[in-house]
């Protein structure tokens, strides 16, 4: 095959309906037929990276290998493909405006007058075909944020119709996906918001090649013929995506209305082998059928918004199917955690993770469960600050330094126990300060850790500003809170845990980025066998 062959996915009438997870289960068929297939999105905010925008927002920030701070949707496309993305996987407006702002100071553009066309739409294109000519894929999907119509998704929208052009006949389609709502009232579902959206794109001079018409109720025979006909696409390119009981039931969904066959048609590409979906069956059958039930509490501070904490759910997902237990997350705000009412908060919980986060709010009652996991005996796991939270609460109520903090909390702290790199405390630029991106981790033999994982040395994806001061591991492991990993290049703590605790372990890294379908993180499912073991007792 020479040519990269490309799917642009759009949506419209509404945002959320699942683009992403459309793009993604259709990834997952052409994979699965035995084609090399990757995603991109591109974002119409003009944030540089999604890593500035608050949780409440936009959900969490996905962070990749290489250290770019990312789309939610990243993390969808490395569960269900089970293959890393990179910073070319996502690119936002604001990233593109930059560049073409950045050339122009340099003079590249000799003197012209920079606008939107041709030179930001070049700036896209040419993002848009970075992955097709690596030469590693044979088909590129990019998902295009936003709704049909907006203001922000116009240069976007008119890129996209370039390069389709560009590109020639069979070569590039267009995915738009659509809602068909059912009105109660008339009893009936509505093709007219699809027709207007259809409307929309073609005077955006995009003709859509398949229609993928998000419903609660079946399409008749007859409301498809008829969107076929109002929307100008093929009977058989008209697709249903009727609402899941699990999002990993959409690829299946996806291979029963061929929405992978009509996307190959249309490129002129063989259908090649029927799709081998048995290891995601697999885990779709044991993520159904479970033996076990665990509650396991989510103690975070952006708990209003499920998307905030996305990966840890999927990770939680991936890990119940492998122990086959149906994993119950209780969300618990920990802005409203104390000493006073911890107990009645988290007596019927089988495991607690700790979560991450930034900031001082809520922080006092996250050090409050971690002692009473501690204290209690009950499977406790903490990421990121979830991990510093841990090492504050052994400072202060087992080593007894009772102003014990993180200087991100207490810039004044007598104890700063979780405190800013030497070499961070200079920058002042936002984004500056991370350590973003995998990192190596060196794991001590006989530990916890080093029996969760299996192996001496690992690669784990880090966000986070703050590290474990180093001043205080050696007062810290005489008392029994162990360092099990470290990184090799700057001798950071990377893991700690209690050995005489049933599990109790906490990363400074974040370990559900790379959770996927395919291999869920051991970490997870270590945690959730001993959620199990737990109850059982």
């Amino acid at each position: 095959m020479n040519q990269t062959k490309y799917i642009f996915v759009t949506g419209g009438v509404t945002s959320s309906l699942g683009k992403g997870i459309i793009a993604a289960s259709l990834a997952k068929l052409l994979q699965a037929r035995g084609y090399r297939t990757t995603i991109q999105k591109f974002d119409p905010y003009i944030n540089v990276d999604p890593g500035t925008l608050n949780p409440y927002e936009h959900g969490e920030c996905y962070v990749t290998d290489d250290g770019a701070e990312t789309d939610l949707d990243l993390g969808h496309y490395e569960r269900f493909l089970n293959v890393p993305t990179s910073q070319a996987n996502n690119v936002t407006t604001g990233r593109v405006y930059l560049s073409v702002i950045e050339k122009e100071r340099r003079g590249e553009f000799l003197g012209k007058t920079v606008q939107v066309v041709p030179h930001i739409t070049n700036e896209i294109k040419e993002r848009m075909q970075l992955l097709g000519k690596t030469g590693e894929f044979d088909i590129v999907i990019t998902e295009i944020g936003g709704t049909v119509g907006d203001i922000e998704s116009l240069p976007y929208i008119e890129s996209v119709r370039q390069l389709v052009w560009e590109l020639g006949e069979n070569n590039g389609i267009v995915i738009h996906l659509t809602l068909v709502p059912y009105l109660a009232a008339a009893g009936e579902l509505k093709t007219k918001p699809t027709q207007h959206s259809v409307k929309t794109l073609m005077e955006s001079g995009i003709k859509a090649d398949i229609l993928v018409c998000r419903t609660e109720h079946e399409l008749s025979d007859e409301l498809r013929q008829k969107l076929a006909l109002f929307c100008n696409v093929k009977r058989e390119a008209v697709i249903q995506s009727i609402d899941a009981s699990t999002i990993y039931d959409v690829p299946n969904l996806m291979l029963e209305e061929g929405l992978d066959k009509v996307a190959l048609k249309k490129l002129d590409l063989p259908e090649k082998a029927t799709p081998d979906l048995k290891q995601w069956n697999e885990f779709l059958q044991k993520l159904k059928n479970p033996k076990h039930i665990v509650n396991i509490g989510l103690v975070g501070k952006y708990v209003e918004l499920q998307d905030s904490y996305k990966s840890i759910l999927e990770a939680f997902i991936h890990a119940g199917a492998a122990n086959e237990t149906k994993v119950n997350v209780v969300s618990i705000h920990s802005e409203y955690v104390d000493d006073k009412n911890v107990a009645e908060k988290l007596k019927d919980l089988d495991g607690i993770l700790v979560a991450p986060g930034f900031g001082e709010r809520g922080i006092e009652g996250k050090i409050e469960t971690v002692r009473y996991a501690r204290e209690n005996n009950i499977p406790f796991f903490g990421i990121c600050l979830g991990m510093q939270m841990s090492v504050i609460e052994y400072s202060r109520n087992v080593l007894g330094y009772a102003d014990a903090n993180s200087t991100e909390m207490n810039a004044g702290t007598a104890h700063p126990v979780i405190n800013l790199m030497e070499e961070q405390k200079t920058i002042t630029d936002k984004g500056g300060t991370m350590r973003l991106g995998a990192w190596k981790c060196d794991i001590k033999p006989d530990t916890l850790a080093s029996k969760i994982y299996g192996k001496n040395q690992i690669q784990e994806r880090h966000r986070h500003r703050y590290e474990f001061n180093g001043e205080y591991l050696e007062m810290l492991e005489n008392a029994g809170l162990k360092a099990s990993g470290i990184n090799p290049d700057t001798k950071l703590v990377e893991i700690i845990e209690i050995e005489k605790h049933p599990f109790f372990i906490g990363v400074q890294y974040h370990p559900e980025y790379k959770s996927t379908v395919a291999q869920p993180h051991p970490l997870f499912m270590s945690f959730v066998k001993a959620a199990v073991t737990h109850k059982n007792k």
